[in-house]
């Protein structure tokens, strides 16, 4: 006597990991490029931020504010996020920004409360992990340009954030 058996046999299921475990394969470069760029485009909109958050400062400071924590508590109000301006050094989206003074940095005389000006700003932000979180570094300053560094460094060599005085060459450009 024979009874009718329902399910799939082992060869089928193997067909089928095979073939899922092949469009993951297909699928999961363009997911990490994708996340990438999105990363990138995140650091090119804290530049943007932080360049918007240094005129105001500078409206109400008389001059540009030296570190990022300035730009969340100075005078008045906060002129930067708390995501960029909570510690010195952030890291979002897999970049790390950071604010210095920039090239030829002169101290001005502050006004309103608040605590540091200077003549200047320079910021960049860098990958944590070239070709991970980021393949491009960006930097910007109180012109209000921003630049970037697209060297293609493999692994865990990072590109180097574009330095003053800012020049387009090479793997240098401006994007905006």
């Amino acid at each position: 006597m024979r009874t009718n058996q329902k399910g799939f046999t082992l060869i089928e299921l193997l067909i089928v990991v095979a073939i899922i475990g092949i469009i993951a394969a297909i699928a999961v470069p363009g997911l990490l490029r994708a996340r990438m760029s999105g990363n990138e485009a995140s650091a090119i909109g804290s530049m943007r931020a932080i360049n918007t958050a240094q005129q105001n400062y500078s409206q109400q400071c008389n001059g540009f504010a030296p570190v990022l924590t300035e730009l969340g508590t100075a005078g008045a109000g906060a002129f930067l996020s708390p995501d960029l301006s909570t510690v010195a050094t952030p890291v979002k989206s897999g970049f790390t920004v950071q604010l210095a003074a920039g090239a030829g940095n002169q101290v001005v005389p502050v006004v309103n409360g608040c605590t540091a000006a200077g003549s200047n700003y320079y910021a960049t932000a860098v990958p944590l992990t070239g070709g991970s979180t980021g393949t491009r570094s960006f930097a910007t300053d109180e012109q209000g340009t921003i630049f970037q560094n697209n060297a293609q460094t493999p692994g865990p060599n990072l590109p180097a954030a574009p330095t003053q005085p800012f020049t387009v060459g090479g793997t240098i450009s401006a994007i905006q």
